[in-house]
């Protein structure tokens, strides 16, 4: 690898890590098993940076192995045993006042819960804006399954959450 790609790749790390790891927790739950997952596709980007060709939006490849890499995480037997539930980092590290407060921390709760592959069509679907085909093509699914996925992630989502979260509407 030239030094022109480590500069380039050095660029990329830099610009998309925090988003990549907010993005991973809100898959996982776990600030390490985030941080970990994020760590592994970017060593897998690493190894692929070479033969990328167009580096001008590589989000969506990286976000498909962290969603990868999670969901397959969360489906071995080893993980149920012995997941860890790590706290969120100290108030005076993350610059969104919002994140303090109890309405998110009760969706990041509900969330939490939410079935892993359910929770990854969330997450791609309503926190990083995706449309129906993007989501579908970063989970090698069919559009209809992202519906029915998306669909059933509400629903979990709006039972865990009952009465004490509504969501403000605004009027038209």
């Amino acid at each position: 690898m030239t030094q022109d790609d480590e500069a380039a790749f050095a660029d990329y790390v830099t610009a998309q890590s925090r988003r990549l790891r907010d993005f991973a927790y809100l898959l996982c739950g776990d600030w390490h098993a985030a941080e970990d997952a994020v760590q592994t596709a970017l060593a897998r980007l690493f190894v692929a940076w070479r033969n990328v060709r167009d580096r001008s939006d590589l989000n969506p490849y990286v976000r498909r192995i962290i969603v990868h890499l999670i969901v397959d995480r969360s489906r071995r037997a080893w993980f149920r045993r012995e997941a860890s539930w790590a706290h969120p980092p100290e108030a005076t590290l993350v610059r969104d006042p919002a994140d303090a407060t109890s309405e998110r921390m009760a969706v990041l709760a509900a969330l939490a819960k939410v079935p892993p592959r359910q929770r990854a069509v969330l997450v791609l679907r309503y926190w990083e804006d995706q449309s129906v085909p993007e989501t579908a093509e970063a989970l090698r699914c069919s559009e209809g399954t992202v519906k029915s996925q998306a669909a059933r992630g509400l629903q979990t989502l709006r039972e865990l959450l009952g009465d004490q979260f509504t969501p403000q509407r605004s009027k038209p």
